[in-house]
């Protein structure tokens, strides 16, 4: 019997047209089961989809690397939550935007940088730190990159390195996660990774950030960049599970508490770096090259699902209807 029969079944019936191939891994009751559909690549070959294949994760890398790391800095006593970002960024002005509210999508700052895809990673740099608040902090939530650059920044101050390496040491490493990592990528890499967008001078990325802002910053970027496997991200999972003994635990038992717990109000709830679903307050993050993890601490359960719905066209509007009612399904079927 197919573990989650319902959920994988309407995946199934959006293929191909809404993304080629995909990648899904469901956990639950200690076992686990792995999907692997379509084709990994449609331009300029097909190639069939493999559990081996890496994807480009996008904002994934927000909740794997940079909020990982900064709630390990909380937990060590090396920050708090409430501290002001100018505090460990004096170049930053408004002392009103805290660590929580980038780390919560509550900064309310203004996230407009004129040409921003046309500046250097030192240009882009100081024009983030010249951003502002516009008053509202901490009042609503609006997803944003702006926070996770920020936030970037700060570990790097902290840390003395490029971000990347911090997040290879801080996190990569200690899990185990040897087949992930950040561009650039040799040209026998590449050939493990799924390709995305088709660009308009016809360059198909592969082995290359697709998110312009990451493309950019390149080591210094905390929103976007990392590549990975659903081995990989697994492994991740389940060092938020807490199901296998860790020789160096990544998450204390105090960081779980504190990700189970909403902090933010009203009809969206977000805890520290992630949305929460259902009624159990599941993890969730999304990838905007098609990727979206849901974990649930209190059940033990979570589901990976890598698609490359980005490839070779972005139509990003029709795949969000799609995606919420995967999510939609799963969440009501892992209820039942």
């Amino acid at each position: 019997m197919r573990m989650y029969a319902k959920t994988l079944e309407l995946i199934e019936k959006k293929m191909p047209h809404v993304f080629p191939g995909a990648v899904i891994r469901f956990i639950a009751d200690g076992a686990q089961a792995t999907y692997t559909l379509g084709q990994a690549s449609v331009l300029p070959k097909p190639e069939k989809m493999t559990t081996t294949h890496l994807f480009d994760i996008a904002s994934l890398t927000k909740v794997i690397c940079t909020t990982t790391v900064i709630l390990k800095c909380w937990d060590q006593g090396i920050l708090k939550m409430e501290d002001p970002l100018n505090k460990w960024l004096p170049e930053f002005k408004d002392p009103v935007v805290t660590i929580k509210h980038l780390l919560t999508h509550t900064a309310a700052i203004h996230t407009w940088i004129p040409d921003r895809d046309r500046l250097t990673a030192q240009e882009l740099k100081k024009a983030y730190l010249g951003l502002a608040s516009d008053g509202s902090a901490g009042q609503r939530v609006q997803y944003t990159d702006t926070g996770f650059i920020l936030l970037g920044f700060l570990l790097e101050e902290i840390f003395q390195q490029p971000l990347i390496k911090i997040f290879q040491e801080e996190v990569l490493d200690p899990l185990g996660m040897s087949n992930s990592g950040f561009p650039p990528f040799s040209k026998e890499q590449c050939h493990k990774i799924v390709p995305t967008q088709k660009q308009a001078d016809g360059q198909i990325l592969r082995g290359i950030t697709h998110d312009p802002k990451a493309r950019i910053l390149g080591v210094h970027a905390g929103n976007a960049g990392l590549f990975s496997s659903v081995d990989d991200l697994t492994r991740f999972v389940q060092a938020l599970l807490m199901n296998q003994p860790q020789k160096h635990p990544l998450f204390s038992e105090g960081i779980i508490d504190a990700l189970k717990q909403p902090q933010t109000k009203g009809d969206r709830l977000r805890t520290y770096g992630w949305d929460l679903k259902g009624p159990t307050l599941q993890l969730f993050h999304t990838g905007y090259t098609g990727t979206f993890m849901l974990v649930d601490l209190r059940q033990q359960r979570a589901f990976i699902f890598l698609s490359n719905r980005v490839h070779p066209y972005d139509q990003r509007e029709a795949y969000i209807q799609h995606r919420d009612e995967i999510v939609s399904s799963y969440l009501k079927e892992s209820q039942t």
